[in-house]
């Protein structure tokens, strides 16, 4: 018989039916069996919320692992642990791996080793290109067959416009996602700072806005041409999110994210040389990162995602130019998304709704919503929860946050897959 699990006197978000009520949740087995008023319900296990939220878990939709052949950074437990941390219940990896998820037996070796792990959902890319070399298309058909959600290049852009219009148009036969990371690598270099003045004071040459939009520009009319569907990631500069707006309104099939950093920081947060700030796309102006947050509250950003990019000492304590790109994220995506919603600029809804049921939509996965007979992955979080972040403390194998010390408000207190709890904080 399976077991039942009924939490009681829970503030009920979910985003996609915009629920927001206090009730009780019953879960049976692996499944949300009901939720509501449940006085006289029976269970095995009485789990009581204090009227603290409970939502669909957290499905952050761009994370990199590492594994297989950097697992020294972060593999597939550690990421899991990180996830669960931060309330996330599924979560989609790159393919930017070595060797390159670009063919069957690797795809299957991740979903097979995260089924074996029993934690998070984890959910592989596959390449868009063989080898990340944006030259010859993969099998999409063969790898969405056995598990791929989606097709990208992961963090190069497909740069030729030939080989970017036939993935569109394969991916099309069989209703794929293509996955572009938006920067014409032709305007971009090592350096990795945005350009503008701080750029010219620290003496870095900069990646300007509009090596981004170039490419969103470009992408969008090859979209038109094949009628595909196209999602770019981590979008950053308020050119970009006015390409995306208007493509939106003529019915093109496309969807975007962002990450935390871009609508938290702006590009003086690299500061002297600060290389944990080093992010790919850059750190932008104030205005585009005001932009990113208006886009965020009129929908045209679908998706927040963590833009988990695990880096060791030695690749980030280096001369700013010659330092990795990215930063951590898992455990820090909750709380740096709900700081605009107490800060009164962005609506609880709209930002729980872009990290649950959006990105799970994106994907095409039957998740991120509280819904009787759908899956029991839960967050119960403490959206008031003041805490720092403490790098040191992070489950992941990597430390390089921008965000250490930042003072933070909102935490996940239980995560519950599959109707298993998988992590609960220490009190």
């Amino acid at each position: 018989m399976s077991k039942r699990i009924l939490f009681k006197h829970a503030r009920l978000l979910d985003p996609a039916s915009r629920m927001d009520r206090p009730g009780d949740l019953l879960v049976e087995g692996e499944a949300i069996a009901g939720f509501g008023t449940l006085e006289g319900a029976t269970a095995d296990q009485v789990i009581e919320c204090g009227g603290k939220a409970l939502m669909p878990g957290l499905v952050d939709m761009r994370v990199q692992i590492r594994e297989p052949g950097e697992e020294h950074k972060e593999n597939l437990v550690s990421a899991a642990h990180a996830a669960a941390a931060g309330g996330i219940t599924s979560l989609a990896t790159l393919p930017n791996t070595q060797p390159v998820i670009d063919d069957q037996s690797l795809v299957e070796f991740i979903a097979r080793e995260a089924r074996k792990i029993g934690l998070v959902k984890i959910f592989p890319y596959a390449a868009a290109t063989r080898g990340l070399q944006g030259k010859e298309l993969t099998e999409m058909g063969l790898l969405a067959g056995v598990g791929a959600v989606g097709f990208t290049d992961g963090v190069k852009a497909i740069a030729n416009a030939q080989v970017m219009r036939l993935a569109l148009s394969y991916a099309r036969t069989f209703d794929q996602l293509i996955v572009q990371h938006a920067e014409e690598p032709s305007l971009a270099n090592e350096a990795g700072m945005n350009e503008c003045e701080w750029a010219t004071r620290l003496g870095l040459p900069g990646i300007p806005a509009a090596a981004e939009v170039i490419m969103v520009e470009r992408d969008l009319r090859l979209l038109e041409l094949s009628g595909s569907r196209l999602h770019f990631a981590h979008v950053s500069t308020a050119d970009s999110i006015d390409a995306i707006r208007k493509a939106k309104a003529r019915g093109l099939r496309v969807t975007c994210d962002t990450a935390p950093p871009y609508f938290t920081l702006n590009e003086t947060a690299v500061g002297d040389y600060r290389t944990f700030a080093k992010l790919s796309p850059p750190l932008r102006g104030e205005a585009d990162r005001l932009a990113v947050l208006d886009a965020i509250a009129d929908g045209t950003i679908d998706a927040i995602a963590s833009d988990h990019s695990p880096h060791d000492q030695d690749s980030k304590r280096l001369p700013f130019a010659q330092a990795e790109s990215g930063a951590v994220g898992l455990e820090t995506l909750l709380a740096l998304t709900l700081a605009p919603v107490h800060q009164n600029k962005l609506e609880l809804m709209d930002v729980l709704a872009a990290l649950t049921c959006k990105p799970a939509a994106i994907l095409g996965l039957k998740l991120g919503q509280l819904k009787e007979g759908w899956p029991a992955d839960l967050a119960l979080v403490d959206i008031d929860r003041p805490w720092r972040i403490e790098a040191s403390k992070f489950k992941s194998k990597s430390k390089n946050s921008p965000f250490d010390t930042l003072p933070v408000q909102g935490r996940a207190l239980r995560t519950m897959v599959n109707g298993k709890t998988i992590f609960e904080l220490d009190s």
